[in-house]
C-alpha cells in the first residue's frame, strides 16, 4: 500500500513490491499471480469464514439469517484492518482493472455461499438468490463502513443494509413505494 501510495498503482512494479517486502520476484510469484492480487490476498480466508459460519448456523435459522450471521462474524477481521481497507477501496475505485477483479472475487464469494446453503438443504434458485442478496448487503455495508466518520461497527452497517433490502422487497410485494421513496416524495 505504501508503494501504491508513493508511485501509484500503475507506476509500481512487482520487483519494487518484492524488494520492499524483502523477497525475490520468484518468491512473490509463489504467493501472488500479479500485483493486483496483493490487494485481494484475504479473499480465500474471508470466503472460508463465511462458509463456515453458514455451516455452523442452527438448522432453524433461515437461509438469509444464516448468511447475515456469517457476514457479521467477519467484522473482527475487518475492524483491525480498517485503515488498510479504506486505502484498498480507494485504490480499487480508481482503477477499472481492480474493480473487475473485485467483482470476480465477490462472484466467487456468492458461489461459495450458494454452495454452503445447498449443503444446508436449501434448493435452487433460493440458494443462489440468497447468496447474491447476501453479497449485495455485504458490499453496500462495507462501502458504508469504510466511509463512516462515526466509525460504527461493520455489523451495524450489515444490519442496516439488510433492513433496507427487506423494506425494498416488502414494498415490491405490496406494490407500494419504499419508505425512503415515500419520505422523499412528501411535500416540504
Amino acid at each position: 500500500m505504501d508503494l501504491y501510495a508513493e508511485r501509484g498503482f500503475d507506476g509500481t512494479t512487482v520487483a519494487e513490491i518484492a524488494a520492499r517486502a524483502g523477497l525475490t520476484e520468484r518468491t512473490f510469484f509463489r504467493y501472488f499471480a500479479d500485483k493486483r492480487e496483493v490487494l485481494f490476498w484475504g479473499a480465500g480466508a474471508l470466503q472460508n469464514l463465511v462458509v463456515e459460519g453458514i455451516a455452523q448456523a442452527s438448522p432453524e435459522t433461515t437461509p438469509l439469517n444464516a448468511v447475515t450471521g456469517a457476514l457479521e462474524a467477519t467484522e473482527p477481521v475487518f475492524e483491525e484492518r480498517r485503515q488498510f481497507a479504506r486505502q484498498r477501496q480507494t485504490l480499487i475505485a480508481a482503477h477499472a482493472e481492480l474493480q473487475e477483479r473485485e467483482v470476480m472475487k465477490l462472484a466467487s464469494l456468492a458461489s461459495a455461499i450458494a454452495a454452503a446453503l445447498r449443503g444446508r438443504g436449501v434448493g435452487e434458485p433460493a440458494a443462489s438468490l440468497t447468496a447474491e442478496m447476501g453479497v449485495a448487503v455485504f458490499r453496500i455495508a462495507f462501502e458504508r463502513w469504510i466511509d463512516d466518520a462515526r466509525r460504527r461497527d461493520l455489523r451495524e452497517h450489515i444490519r442496516a443494509a439488510l433492513a433496507e433490502l427487506k423494506a425494498v422487497a416488502a414494498a415490491a410485494v405490496t406494490g407500494s413505494s419504499t419508505p425512503r421513496a415515500r419520505k422523499a416524495s412528501r411535500p416540504k
